[in-house]
């Protein structure tokens, strides 16, 4: 069953890949200081095209025009919410996706607030750690580590799938499997390697990604976000071959990406209906 499983999630990954390179998506990206060059970046190497453009000024004219949003409240700051809200909402009203990035959601009740009313305005996406993803169904602020999680990703699988129905929101958690729920349905992607935790903002760079995956196929957001997850693992694994270290590892993932062709994909990666 999962070799078959693998014949057909090769070349479903490798397709959204395609079709990213061939329609170079403009994502909108609201994101914080930490991650923009790397969030940036891994949009440019995956073929789409990044716009890091967050002031209330310029959201009504340009957030129409975009082929999705992506949203993260890593740095998150009194500021920028209204920001973040307008944008959602005028991205919902243009029927444009956008991915909601909930970095340390548990650690404030200003950041829990937030985040949850942010999800009022139907992310299409929502992607974060187990421990993220926990607070969020829960609704509670809880023990965290920063923007680290003190789970693992099994441990959020329910809570996944209840925030999922609850928001209507496609689910990822991420972790050594990252799991991918609709409510209903439930895969596993398998790719990447550890080292990549060490490097700041991976996790904020593949929400992106996957924000890019569901600008070209909006309609099947569940596989558009396992295939993201599993395309940034693979390039992830490719550049761990070269690497000697976090550092020398971000440079060549973002090269493994840009360089992947379909031999590599369908070759690599790893995804599992659970």
């Amino acid at each position: 069953m999962e070799a078959e499983e693998q014949s057909e999630w090769g070349p479903k990954a490798w397709a959204h890949l395609s079709s990213v390179r061939k329609q170079s998506p403009l994502i909108q990206c609201i994101t914080n200081f930490v991650s923009m060059d790397l969030t940036a970046n891994t949009l440019l190497s995956a073929g789409a095209s990044p716009a890091m453009l967050h002031s209330s000024n310029e959201i009504p004219d340009f957030t129409p025009q975009v082929h999705a949003l992506y949203i993260n409240v890593g740095t998150l700051s009194d500021n920028w919410l209204p920001a973040m809200k307008l944008a959602a909402e005028l991205a919902s009203k243009s029927n444009k996706p956008w991915v909601l990035d909930p970095v340390a959601a548990g650690a404030s009740s200003f950041r829990l607030r937030a985040c949850l009313d942010l999800i009022s305005l139907k992310p299409t996406v929502i992607r974060g750690n187990a421990s993220e993803i926990m607070a969020l169904a829960n609704a509670s602020v809880g023990s965290t580590k920063g923007v680290d999680s003190s789970h693992e990703s099994i441990d959020a699988v329910e809570a996944a799938k209840c925030l999922a129905n609850s928001s209507g929101a496609v689910v990822a958690v991420s972790g050594a499997v990252d799991f991918v729920t609709d409510g209903k349905r439930l895969v596993g992607a398998r790719n990447g390697v550890p080292m990549m935790q060490k490097i700041t903002a991976t996790g904020c760079a593949v929400t992106a990604l996957i924000a890019a995956f569901v600008a070209v196929d909006q309609s099947h957001a569940l596989e558009a976000t396992a295939s993201a997850l599993a395309v940034f693992g693979v390039a992830g694994e490719m550049g761990m071959e070269m690497a000697k270290g976090p550092a020398s590892l971000r440079m060549h993932l973002i090269d493994s990406l840009y360089g992947l062709d379909q031999s590599a994909v369908i070759s690599r990666v790893k995804i599992t209906t659970s």
